[in-house]
């Protein structure tokens, strides 16, 4: 995956831009119909608690947009914008307001383009992986997120250890290599030595019973301070553990001096962090002073063109990027096109999220990697018959 060719601190607006005008994106392109709908998809199960949070339910929500052209071409994407933003589009060329010195995409939707992207990768036969600079396809490292506290849900609390079992034994039948475990039951739902423990006793019933071969990471969701973060890997010190995301509140002197921590014992953990924020200047201090390993902006917070912006500024420090996504199937789609452009791409979170609205054809996962499909634009279409019982927010014609 890294041989790919990598932009650099080019923006992706400015790359799109670039080759809307090179190959031809039809001149009098006009949006002539655009619908906001809810995408509602069902998770493979119940997601429970976190450190911080309450039981996160069995279905997630995307807000979409379907946006229809007078070429006959269709995009569809992810977009938290109402209808008065999005009007603005209707009946105009949404790729006609590039500013060259900017470099970047003149549009209403601010953030929100995995739309536009969609529709110009249809309108110029590409897979989005190819618009953000990728040379060649490929598969993309993916983890499986939802591993959360199922210990504390009423109806596995009995027998909790077989129910990690058994949600494991899920994710490798789905393909998964690789699991984020949730830990930080002392933050709030226990007792704190009591939930420290039990965090410790869930990792080594899945690392038994999993076997040495897949990849374990956790998540505290800021659910432990510095010395708690330290005794919690000190206890774990055997499971070989890839990553620890989160253990606290980012700030360069505690996570340098858990990154040293770390490093005097000889072991490999990767520190994560950063999904909590929404402008990129507040990595800067992270970034500069290498304080974690892998920085984690949300997907769809942060959009494409500010993730690669992310990446760009990390990858000189040699700091990885694994963009957060919980709670959006189409966060997974977004982060898979990327990390086939990205050299400083880590792993792509998947919330196991699945609807027949929604035809992704080409997506799978095997043995820990994700494929992604070669088809134009994001390679999604929708599925019309399906469609007719989405809630529709609006519907905006010329």
């Amino acid at each position: 995956m890294h041989r790919r060719q990598f932009l650099g601190s080019v923006a992706a607006a400015a790359l799109l831009g670039r080759v809307a005008r090179a190959e031809s994106i039809p001149a009098d392109l006009k949006i002539t119909r655009i619908i906001g709908f809810d995408l509602i998809s069902r998770r493979s199960k119940l997601a429970g608690k976190n450190a911080r949070r309450d039981v996160h339910g069995s279905s997630a929500r995307d807000r979409m947009v379907r946006l229809m052209t007078n070429t006959g071409v269709e995009a569809v994407g992810r977009c938290w914008k109402d209808k008065e933003v999005l009007s603005a589009l209707l009946g105009k060329n949404p790729f006609g307001g590039f500013d060259p010195a900017s470099r970047q995409i003149v549009s209403p939707l601010g953030r929100r383009t995995m739309v536009l992207w969609d529709l110009a990768g249809k309108l110029l036969e590409k897979p989005v992986y190819r618009l953000l600079g990728a040379a060649e396809g490929g598969r993309v490292p993916v983890y499986d997120g939802s591993i959360y506290f199922a210990d504390l849900l009423p109806q596995y609390a009995p027998r909790w250890r077989d129910r990690f079992k058994e949600e494991i034994d899920m994710g490798l039948r789905a393909g998964h290599r690789a699991f984020k475990v949730k830990i930080g039951r002392g933050n709030k739902w226990m007792d704190r030595e009591a939930g420290d423990a039990r965090d410790v006793e869930v990792l080594d019933t899945i690392r038994e019973h999993a076997g040495d071969d897949v990849l374990l990471g956790v998540d505290a969701n800021n659910g432990y301070d510095l010395d708690g973060a330290k005794r919690f890997l000190d206890r774990s010190s055997g499971l070989r553990l890839a990553f620890f995301e989160e253990p606290f509140p980012e700030e360069v002197r505690q996570c340098l001096e858990l990154k040293r921590f770390i490093a005097d014992r000889g072991w490999k953990t990767l520190l994560a962090d950063g999904e909590g924020q929404d402008e990129l200047a507040a990595y800067r201090p992270l970034v500069d002073a290498k304080a974690v390993d892998v920085l984690q902006g949300d997907m769809n917070s942060f959009g494409i063109e500010l993730t690669l912006a992310e990446a760009a500024m990390a990858r000189p420090q040699g700091i990885l990027i694994a963009p957060h996504n919980w709670g959006s199937l189409l966060g997974f789609y977004q982060q898979l096109q990327m990390g086939l452009a990205v050299p400083n791409f880590y792993r792509a979170e998947n919330d196991p999220l699945s609807t027949d609205v929604l035809v992704a054809d080409g997506y799978k996962i095997d043995d820990g990697l994700c494929s992604v499909p070669d088809t134009p634009g994001f390679g999604l279409a929708i599925d019309q018959r399906k469609f007719q019982r989405v809630r529709v927010n609006f519907d905006l014609r010329v």
